[in-house]
């Protein structure tokens, strides 16, 4: 049976690079132990992975690693999408063979699907495998409220959705009020910038940034246990660094690498996979000042 026990913080990996390029499987290793260590329920390899750069070896090289440095401690979410339906498939048992819990697969975004082409390819999938989807719903690629509940009634593995549309909090509101029967699992995305927000309107987990997964799970636990005072206050403690992340997909390559390097994850050259929008000297110092003030360096 289909695993709908999924529930909490679910960060996504930052994949660490060297300057040229070479993945440094011992900096991935320590992040996946370092975020086990904090009780977390499972990690994510998906677009802040920079799974869009990597080869077919190294996806599966990166899946191996998390899996490997788990050691079943954690569920591993792999990102499969992709534009043609049978190289996803192949994405898909690949992910499933290779020891992932689930699967995240985004709709094809390069030609518009209609409604039913994006059921089709969804289903397609879905029956290639045995293990959960989280139907991803992305700016550019989404999967509006109607659709996802029309694809959990479809299909018993499509039974989790990460919501990433803008504007998130309603999003989420809309899909729990109109989900009924579906099953439909929600959870939060957005480098985890509406944690509490989703959480208040019913998300059942977030997927956010890795840089900080002590603070997420604290604010996680703390309002699962009816503790919404403490929950917001922690939150509200870390809303310039949430902000400072948040400056679009490439600059937030470099601003989490170095957020892990300085809090004892990552090497001082561990960097994204060029190219990537880097953010100036200028930025790096308003940066270390943030985590000195939250005492997080080398913690």
């Amino acid at each position: 049976m289909v695993d709908r026990n999924m529930r909490g913080i679910f960060p996504i990996l930052a994949v660490p690079f060297d300057p040229q390029g070479n993945i440094v499987i011992e900096d991935l290793q320590h992040e996946v132990d370092w975020i086990a260590g904090h009780g977390i329920p499972g990690v994510g390899i998906a677009l802040a992975s920079e799974v869009y750069k990597l080869s077919d070896s190294e996806r599966g090289l990166v899946l191996k690693t998390v899996v490997e440095a788990a050691k079943g401690r954690l569920k591993v979410v792999m990102n499969t999408g992709h534009e043609g339906t049978g190289v996803a498939i192949d994405y898909a048992k690949a992910a499933q063979d290779q020891g992932a819990s689930a699967l995240m697969i985004k709709p094809p975004s390069f030609n518009q699907l209609s409604a039913a082409e994006t059921t089709s390819y969804y289903v397609a999938i879905a029956e290639a495998v045995e293990i959960p989807i989280f139907m991803q719903d992305v700016g550019g690629a989404p999967v509006p409220p109607a659709l996802a509940i029309q694809l959990a009634r479809a299909h018993e593995n499509l039974c989790y959705i990460k919501v990433e549309v803008a504007p998130c909090v309603p999003r989420i509101a809309e899909l729990v009020a109109r989900s009924g029967a579906s099953g439909l699992i929600p959870f939060g995305g957005a480098g985890g910038g509406f944690l509490l927000e989703e959480a208040r309107r019913g998300s059942q987990g977030s997927m956010p940034w890795s840089v900080i997964p002590d603070v997420y799970a604290r604010v996680w636990d703390d309002f699962q246990a009816g503790n919404e005072a403490d929950a917001e206050a922690e939150y509200r403690r870390y809303a310039a660094l949430n902000r400072t992340i948040a400056q679009g997909m490439g600059a937030a390559m470099w601003i989490n690498d170095r957020i892990l390097f300085r809090r004892g994850i990552f090497q001082e050259t561990s960097q994204p996979r060029q190219p990537a929008p880097r953010i100036d000297e200028q930025a790096m110092k308003e940066l270390d000042a943030i985590l000195e003030e939250l005492d997080l360096i080398g913690k």
